[in-house]
């Protein structure tokens, strides 16, 4: 991928009411998440290594997938929402997960995996192209790769509002600003081309959310808000126009005033498979 920025940060961050929002926000991609990963073909007794497993919910669906004759290890870099990701997991019952910390563009594993998934993971990396390739070493021969990313750009409400698309807006364009991909959603099946994986498939699943659900505006204004020092600090927008305090029940507001159907980001997969040695 091109346009690289010199530094790239995680711009979402982890305090408290972040860790909120990203639960909120995996509840509401749970079903594209295990359709993607369903039709990916994680499957029973499989080992598979979840990147980037924040508080662990992939690592927890993936389990449920292998089964006990399977296992899952969660990695990530940050030790504080690695103990919260644990803890839960233990919580739940899944006895199948272990959490290791480490950084996704440098970590090798001892033995190499059936499968390696990855969720909103490639938006915030600086070469999502070279994460992909430096994890192939950690797949067995045959070993499968899945990626699920969002794609902003597919993100509307029908019938269009132009205050709706404003925020949209500014949120595309702070991710930009901070160095993530918003639509690498969209190129998901070209980096793991690009990487020399077989058999590459990808597609993505749409959500429609009616006017009547506030899930939209909530997830719209949540994200918004977290970004909202970059949006500011890069003049996307003042924080007049921001209006924070109420912006979640403008976006509502604007949504019901026209029974408008919210389209939140496609939830894009791609899959393909370390080529058997010749």
């Amino acid at each position: 991928m091109s346009d690289t920025p010199s530094e790239r940060t995680y711009v979402l961050g982890n305090d408290p009411e972040e860790l909120v929002r990203l639960d909120r926000q995996a509840a509401l991609i749970d079903r594209p998440t295990r359709q993607l990963l369903q039709a990916a073909g994680i499957a029973p007794g499989m080992n598979v290594l979840d990147l980037g497993t924040g508080l662990g919910h992939v690592a927890r669906i993936v389990a449920e997938f292998v089964g006990q004759a399977g296992s899952v290890v969660a990695l990530d870099n940050v030790a504080g929402v690695l103990d919260a990701a644990r803890h839960r997991t233990e919580e739940g019952g899944a006895m199948n997960v272990t959490f290791s910390q480490g950084d996704v563009t440098t970590w090798r594993a001892d033995t190499p995996f059936d499968a390696i998934v990855c969720r909103l993971l490639l938006f915030h990396v600086a070469d999502p192209v070279a994460v992909v390739r430096h994890h192939l070493q950690n797949l067995k021969p045959g070993g499968l790769f899945v990626a699920i990313d969002y794609d902003i750009g597919a993100s509307r409400t029908e019938p269009p509002i132009p205050a709706v698309d404003d925020v949209i807006g500014w949120v595309d364009a702070a991710f930009r600003a901070a160095g993530a991909w918003p639509r690498i959603g969209a190129r998901l099946g070209v980096i793991l081309e690009e990487v020399g994986l077989a058999r590459v498939t990808s597609f993505g699943l749409q959500t429609y959310l009616p006017s009547r659900t506030p899930a939209g505006a909530a997830l719209l204004a949540g994200v918004a808000h977290t970004l909202a020092p970059t949006i500011v600090q890069h003049g996307i927008a003042t924080p007049e126009e921001l209006d924070l305090p109420n912006l979640q029940q403008r976006v509502q507001d604007a949504v019901r005033a026209v029974d408008a159907v919210v389209l939140p980001p496609t939830v894009a997969g791609a899959w393909g498979y370390v080529p058997a040695p010749s």
